[in-house]
């Protein structure tokens, strides 16, 4: 991605890194990593990865923990804005916020999955994207297919999956691309999307009630699939 970013073309794009790093020592290093990996000076948006932990919260707004860094790094002007992702339980993204505003401080951004079986289950939607509208924070929505596990379900479409995640009130909807078509599949989906009624949410819904109830398609959830740092707790620092 840095040399693709080269020539020019750094000017054009929003760019957007992560950091695991829960200690300042940590934070630091991989924010100087990304720096020089990217071959960029600034990172736009840079968010704490995998707030997945009960104790991640406090870990990062302790004192002399990875938040120090991170807005020293705004300061010296090479973050511009600053948020965090999570893919395991709403309540951990709240006490995310309210730990920021216990510290006077508030996010601008907010990653986290937004899917139809996200509506029925420990819901991010039902929870958190209330929140963050009401305060205005960008609001990143991921796995708008669980991965590929919502579509194993077969009770949705791919296209229905990215059309129920955009439109609900986000920034951005994030979607894997791995291959040609699979980028034309979203680009499709971004063509032919139209404003859903609440008829049309309530038929798509009522499609993944049962086979949502449980979480089963929801692995980054209800299992440590998805949690890289669970497999290297050394990331944290």
């Amino acid at each position: 991605m840095g040399r693709a970013l080269r020539d020019g073309y750094r000017q054009k794009a929003f760019l957007m890194t992560k950091i695991d790093g829960r200690t300042k020592a940590a934070a630091v290093a991989q924010l100087d990593q990304s720096l020089r990996r990217l071959q960029t000076d600034r990172i736009d948006l840079l968010q704490f990865h995998e707030v997945i932990r009960d104790s991640d919260p406090d870990r990062v707004f302790a004192e002399g923990g990875a938040m120090e860094v991170v807005l020293e790094a705004k300061k010296a002007g090479k973050v511009r804005f600053i948020g965090f992702t999570g893919h395991k339980s709403p309540d951990i993204h709240l006490k995310m916020l309210a730990t920021a505003a216990q510290h006077g401080f508030a996010f601008d951004a907010v990653q986290m999955p937004l899917n139809v079986m996200d509506a029925h289950f420990n819901s991010f939607e039902k929870k958190v994207l209330p929140a963050l509208t009401k305060d205005g924070i960008g609001v990143l929505g991921m796995k708008p297919m669980g991965d590929h596990f919502i579509l194993g379900s077969k009770t949705v479409t791919a296209v229905e999956c990215l059309h129920y995640s955009m439109n609900l009130p986000t920034s951005v909807v994030i979607t894997g691309c791995d291959s040609l078509p699979i980028l034309q599949q979203a680009l499709q989906a971004a063509r032919t999307f139209q404003a859903m009624g609440s008829s049309q949410v309530a038929a798509l819904l009522a499609k993944t009630a049962k086979a949502a109830e449980a979480g089963q398609f929801e692995l980054y959830k209800t299992s440590h699939h998805f949690d890289g740092t669970f497999a290297n707790p050394q990331w944290l620092g």
